[in-house]
């Protein structure tokens, strides 16, 4: 797709959406596998199958609702992505990227991004949460790559803090005032699907990475590039031990997803409560 019919499409879906919705939001949140029931607290005004948007993308992945819910959180208007795109859907790094941009045509200006992750770090549990400090991309793709769209970004834009200090300190401030503990640590994202091996998790955790997954990477590069605040969460699903690996199934993965959801939909509605909208 030529980047001029690119933006064309996300302008007119994000006008498609704001003509039935009564509230524009300015945060996004993009639910992750296994977590759609952690939008529980939001109150739905309105909801779109994703296949009754125009231009939309379709999920196709097991626990992914493909809805689009708008409403609001603890008073502040959001939009919800009940399911997001994958690469290893087949989708390229801009497709799996255009609810962003469609957010940001809308004048969304705040992305929480949420996922499940297998834990790197041999000191994480299975269910813990993990607020993302920082990423690794070692997809191999970059939703930036190819013609710059100035109007919505810069040629080579700044990464040294793509995941917002402050909505960091936020979520430890609300972490703290509802009692649930959280980590912190760096996300390494890889194309998927296949999950990793032994050796793979070695060289992951001698990078640094103490949890890793198959997606938000390219989510939050859009993200960054279209002048948004980003807060990254991982619901911790499995720990990958090198020395003693454990066979892990989609279906182990979204089981402990969906037993850490409530924690995580706890958390980010105390952080809607303590943002200034």
């Amino acid at each position: 797709m030529l980047p001029d019919e690119y933006r064309r499409n996300a302008a007119e879906t994000a006008a498609f959406l704001s003509a039935r919705i009564a509230t524009v939001p300015r945060t996004g949140w993009i639910v992750g596998t296994g977590l759609g029931h952690a939008a529980e607290s939001l109150h739905v005004t309105t909801a779109f199958d994703y296949r009754s948007i125009p231009h939309f993308p379709a999920a196709t992945v097991q626990s992914h609702a493909g809805r689009l819910l708008f409403g609001d959180i603890q008073d502040r208007s959001v939009v919800v992505m009940q399911g997001r795109l994958h690469l290893y859907e087949g989708y390229s790094a801009a497709e799996a990227t255009f609810p962003v941009r469609v957010m940001q045509e809308m004048g969304v200006r705040r992305l929480i991004v949420t996922n499940a992750a297998g834990g790197l770090n041999p000191s994480f549990r299975t269910r813990d949460l993990m607020v993302i400090t920082d990423h690794i991309n070692l997809t191999g793709e970059n939703p930036l790559a190819g013609p710059n769209m100035a109007a919505w970004g810069p040629r080579f834009p700044d990464m040294t803090r793509a995941y917002d200090r402050g909505l960091i300190a936020c979520a430890e401030e609300a972490a703290r005032s509802i009692r649930i503990p959280i980590r912190k640590g760096v996300y390494a994202g890889l194309k998927g699907p296949s999950l990793e091996t032994p050796a793979e998790t070695r060289l992951l955790r001698t990078l640094g990475a103490d949890a890793v997954g198959f997606s938000t990477v390219p989510e939050v590069i859009a993200a960054i590039h279209g002048g948004m605040q980003v807060f990254g969460l991982s619901i911790i699903t499995n720990v990958n031990d090198p020395d003693h690996p454990v066979p892990a199934t989609v279906e182990d993965i979204v089981a402990a997803a969906g037993q850490a959801a409530p924690s995580l939909e706890k958390l980010l509605s105390a952080v809607m409560r303590l943002l200034d909208d």
